[in-house]
């Protein structure tokens, strides 16, 4: 029998620990949610839906799932400009995580 030892083990080599660096921050998993929920989502719509949220965090958010590929933008050109966001196939594949956690959360709420 071949037992793991946690001495010979770094958690930066897990899956768990890359998935918590693409998701961890404040707000990434609310964002996902709301994108989660209602497909596309106008950057106003979503600043309003997640009322506690400063427009900077919201960008930052939003820049940093972008680049990490869980999250869309598409501009429109026109004036005003138009920006909608939504989840990449990639982005889609937390939907699982996403809904397991309402699941936890409607079970447990106290």
């Amino acid at each position: 029998m071949n037992e793991r030892c946690i001495a010979n083990e770094r958690l930066e080599t897990t899956g768990f620990c890359y998935t918590l660096s693409l998701i961890n921050g404040k707000y990434k998993m609310t964002i996902l949610y709301t994108l989660m929920e209602f497909e596309v989502v106008r950057f106003n719509e979503m600043k309003k839906y997640i009322r506690e949220i400063s427009y900077k965090t919201l960008s930052s958010a939003l820049k940093e799932l972008e680049a990490d590929q869980l999250v869309h933008r598409k501009e429109y050109p026109q004036i005003p400009p138009k920006v909608e966001y939504s989840l990449t196939e990639r982005g889609k594949s937390l939907i699982p995580i996403l809904d397991g956690m309402c699941e936890w959360g409607d079970k447990n709420r106290i």
